[in-house]
């Protein structure tokens, strides 16, 4: 089942190249996801599966990130065959096979329990997501295309550099070198301090530059804003989380050395620092897509702050994970919609959303108030739950800051969204052909119920993964 779940969306990646058709390509993509999907549910019944002797094992923090993934990839594969029909003028081949490419990719970082694998999968699904920048082809895309590359091949080496250093801890403790986490964990208490120190920092900053925490987020603003409606949801829901896994697995790695409260120290710092620069650059912010770009710098913080609270705040900081990809699904596929129908991303050039695509500028709002933490939306439960837990331990200034900050956000994007689904629209606006469709709200409309269902009610075979991921990195059950 290990090698299922990558060769699956593989073999639809190899199929959609050669497909001929690029009518009828897009619904491999479909096909591919709803497969994929289902192969998810037969390995959620297994305790653990274990594959490539030990170098891919799908644990409990693997599973929630693999679920969260599959289920934002079907989310824009249900949307792809509509929006690729509608960008008719483009060739689609290599962005239907790149996009599955990108989600076997994902599916390998899910899974990937040997440092190396890992850092080779994260670094190919780089590669697989720059054709996909770059669909539109003008002179915007290909700027935001190589900032991605770049400041992206920037981090990747800042990761390879920690995993050697976290490899040479092991050789100055004179133990057996090993890059399996299994084994990382077991020889963990015995590590060599100072080389551990280096290698966590180093890697936090490399996989960081993934996450796209600030000030390593510059990337960012240029690829959100430019890429298509579908990659955006896909990097803010599947790349940021996938490097949050590496950084939780280096966390515990920390934690079971007994080192964990110099890494808390470090990720609460970053953490608030990136609230606080995505606070700033969201207030008065005249390109939405690029706000979007900030509010995910703003919530890659929020994880990083609630792992650094330790106790609820790390059962809170997964849950937001969940939270956070699915509500950024909502946002950016009905921005990408907004988009087409006013042909502009600049706030001004928009407004009577509402009127336009109404259901689009619904969704939207009601993305903007699920991602802002209001009730009773998915995020805010989360975010309740993390800031418990800063209460909880006696934090109460960093509580003060957390909420502080996002109260910021709030305002800032709050001012822009209103404009955009107020008002009436413009008659160049109105003379645009797009319109809704079944195929370009339907799935962002099941994302949005997600969202809203994980802030009513969490089923109970979440919160029991959600609490053993929480218990093995010292944190607890809500």
């Amino acid at each position: 089942m290990a090698y299922v779940l990558i060769l699956f969306p593989l073999l639809f990646a190899i199929v959609a190249a050669i497909w001929p058709s690029d009518r009828s390509r897009p619904w491999l993509v479909t096909t591919g996801a709803a497969g994929q999907a289902i192969a998810v549910l037969f390995a959620f019944q297994e305790k653990r599966i274990v594959g490539l002797g030990g170098w891919l094992v799908l644990d409990s923090a693997g599973k929630l990130v693999l679920g969260l993934t599959s289920t934002i990839f079907l989310v824009c594969a249900l949307y792809a065959p509509t929006y690729l029909r509608q960008r008719s003028e483009r060739p689609n081949a290599v962005f239907c096979a790149c996009l599955l490419a990108f989600d076997a990719m994902l599916v390998v970082i899910a899974e990937a329990h040997h440092l190396g694998l890992m850092w080779v999968a994260l670094e190919a699904a780089t590669l697989c997501a720059a054709p996909l920048i770059y669909f539109n082809r003008n002179q915007r895309s290909l700027e935001a295309t190589w900032k991605y590359l770049i400041i992206g091949s920037v981090g990747i080496a800042l990761a390879l550099l920690g995993s050697l250093f976290l490899a040479y801890s092991e050789l100055q403790a004179n133990l057996e070198p090993s890059l399996l986490f299994e084994d990382l964990l077991v020889q963990a208490p015995h590590l060599s301090k100072p080389w551990l120190h280096a290698a966590f920092v180093i890697l936090f900053i490399g996989y960081g530059t993934k996450m796209g925490l600030a000030p390593m987020h510059t990337w960012k603003p240029d690829a959100y804003g430019e890429a298509p409606g579908i990659v955006g949801t896909m990097l803010a829901g599947g790349v940021t989380n996938c490097a949050f896994l590496a950084i939780v697995r280096f966390f515990g790695i920390c934690h079971a050395a007994g080192d964990d409260q110099f890494a808390r120290g470090l990720m609460m710092f970053m953490g608030l620092l990136s609230m606080a620069v995505a606070g700033t650059f969201i207030v008065g912010q005249r390109d939405y897509k690029r706000m979007l770009a900030y509010s995910s710098v703003e919530h890659m913080g929020i994880l990083v702050v609630g792992i650094s609270l330790g106790g609820v705040g790390v059962f809170g900081s997964l849950l937001h994970m969940i939270n956070n990809g699915l509500t950024k699904a909502v946002l950016f596929l009905s921005a990408a919609n907004i988009h087409r129908a006013f042909a502009s991303k600049r706030v001004e050039d928009v407004s009577g959303a509402l009127r336009r695509v109404p259901i689009s500028g619904a969704l939207f709002l009601c993305g903007f108030f699920a991602v802002t933490g209001s009730p009773p939306f998915g995020p805010f439960v989360s975010e309740f739950t993390i800031v418990r837990a800063a209460f909880a331990s006696g934090r109460y200034g960093v509580a003060a800051i957390f909420l502080a900050l996002l109260a910021l956000v709030f305002v800032g994007m709050g001012s822009a969204v209103v404009g955009i689904v107020q008002g009436v629209p413009s008659a160049r606006a109105e003379a645009t052909p797009f319109r809704d469709e079944v195929g370009t709200v339907a799935p962002i409309l099941f994302a949005l119920a997600l969202v809203l269902l994980l802030g009513l009610y969490l089923p109970a075979p979440l919160e029991r993964l959600l609490v053993e991921v929480s218990t093995s990195l010292g944190g607890g059950a809500p």
